[in-house]
């Protein structure tokens, strides 16, 4: 079941494409998180989101806000994406235990090893203030996300 607004968001620690660790509950108290789930690196609409996310990175990073990206990519792949598009937020690895903190959340297929399109802006408190899923093939609209980020600002 995919973890809904109001709720907690379950903590995790998982290595970034640079080989180090990165918690949730890092940014407790200090930022929100905007935590994009995503199947897999060098895909074809996964790349799309992610570069749109770079192109306007302002409008989804700022000092109150930290973009995490997700994937049950291994942390090599991830560094390689990063690098060959110039991502300069952190891509973490949820490859093993495969797809646990995806599930945690309610986003990951057992049946097909990876996580489904998921979105959710957690607050510096730990509580899931915007929350959506997309199938693999469905291509996101990134304006939930920025209406959700103004939403937060708005109600600080």
């Amino acid at each position: 079941m995919t973890v809904e607004v109001g709720a907690q968001a379950p903590d995790f620690t998982l290595k970034n494409q640079d080989g180090q660790d990165v918690s949730l509950s890092d940014f407790k108290g200090q930022k929100a998180v905007l935590l994009v789930f995503y199947p897999f690196a060098f895909s074809g609409i996964c790349t799309g989101e992610l570069c749109s996310v770079r192109d306007d990175l302002s409008s989804f990073q700022n000092d109150d806000v930290q973009v995490l990206g997700c994937s049950v990519d291994t942390t090599w792949s991830l560094k390689a994406w990063a690098l060959q598009e110039g991502y300069d937020f952190p891509l973490l690895s949820d490859f093993w235990p495969h797809g646990a903190t995806a599930e945690s959340y309610g986003v990951f297929s057992a049946d097909l090893g990876f996580a489904f399109r998921g979105t959710f802006l957690i607050d510096s408190d730990g509580v899931v203030r915007f929350a959506e899923t997309n199938g693999p093939g469905d291509a996101r609209d990134q304006q939930g996300w920025r209406d959700a980020l103004q939403d937060l600002k708005t109600a600080a």
